[in-house]
């Protein structure tokens, strides 16, 4: 675990950036890697990988289940390949290829969800990606990855790259500022610590995790010390450093940009079984999102340091 202080350059990056640049880096190195599409080049933005790659990037059309399958195809041809779509469309519409075509079958496929969680804000219901962690880490055999900026995004893609078997990564479009410590290398599993604290810890994943980071200054001004743990890997987690935030501090907030069944509930199941501890989950109840802005919709159930801190001090009963 890596330790450092909230962020104080607030500058924001897209990561898909991040993502393709380093597929670019990765392609130029090793001619298995390809790009599979569902008509996304735009929104993936692709375009500098296709005019470099042009015969390594298949785009199916609108048809994700077809994409996931492809991508099996080219996998079981020694193909390593990278399946690029919108989160909503690649897990809801492709989840049985997603579960038996990459899971079951362990292929080398990295399926990169863009835009996930509340990204894509007004079109709505339809297209918020709020499910995916909660459906995706039941699935045997499955990375789960969710980067919170655009390095530990570029590493995830790198170790993906090199993984022998199926992995998902959240691809985000909302601007982030840089998060991770100087020199922090990412590694599936394995949480960072972004500021250390004893009274409650704060359990964040991908965009949200600058907001647990506000949200422990807030804290910290009523005197309350809030440890923020960065947790990219949602499966495998990092079960050590849950445990030992469980037996160090008098409660756990877990933070998501999703239903509170994905990260929240992963960590909710470890800590039942071996520490237990007060909790509470800020991220999307069971309900669809409306429509909405992003900071509208975060602001809306409360995935903002105001709402996270209020979190906090229930679970400490202040």
């Amino acid at each position: 675990m890596s330790t450092t202080t909230a962020p104080a350059d607030r500058e924001l990056h897209d990561c898909r950036d991040a993502f393709v640049a380093t597929l670019i880096e990765l392609a130029a190195d090793d001619p298995r890697i390809v790009a599979v599409v569902n008509d996304s080049v735009g929104s993936s933005k692709l375009g500098p990988f296709g005019a470099r790659f042009g015969d390594r990037l298949v785009n199916v059309g609108i048809a994700e289940q077809d994409m996931v399958g492809v991508a099996a195809g080219l996998a079981n041809g020694g193909k390593i390949p990278f399946v690029s779509a919108a989160a909503c469309f690649l897990t809801a519409r492709a989840m049985e290829q997603i579960k038996v075509d990459a899971a079951y079958s362990q292929h080398h496929i990295v399926l990169c969800g863009m835009s996930p969680g509340m990204a894509y804000g007004e079109l709505g219901p339809t297209h918020h990606s709020i499910e995916d962690l909660a459906w995706l880490r039941t699935i045997p055999g499955l990375t789960v990855l969710v980067p919170s900026d655009p390095t530990e995004t570029a590493q995830a893609i790198r170790w993906a790259a090199q993984h022998d078997g199926p992995v998902f990564v959240r691809v985000s479009r909302m601007g982030v500022p840089d998060v991770n410590p100087e020199g922090y290398q990412f590694a599936p599993g394995r949480a960072v610590v972004l500021r250390e604290g004893t009274d409650v810890t704060l359990v964040a994943a991908g965009t949200v995790v600058v907001r647990a980071l506000d949200a422990a200054e807030l804290l910290a001004a009523d005197g309350v010390s809030a440890r923020v743990l960065s947790m990219p890997s949602i499966k495998p987690l990092d079960e050590d450093a849950l445990l030992a935030a469980a037996r160090e501090t008098r409660g756990i907030v877990t933070v998501e940009e999703a239903l509170t069944s994905g990260l929240g509930g992963a960590v909710a199941e470890l800590v039942v079984r071996h520490q237990p501890v007060p909790m509470r989950f800020v991220g999307v109840p069971d309900s669809f999102a409306p429509t909405g802005s992003v900071e509208w919709l975060l602001e809306h159930f409360g995935i903002d340091a105001s709402g996270i801190a209020s979190a906090a001090r229930e679970v400490l009963d202040l």
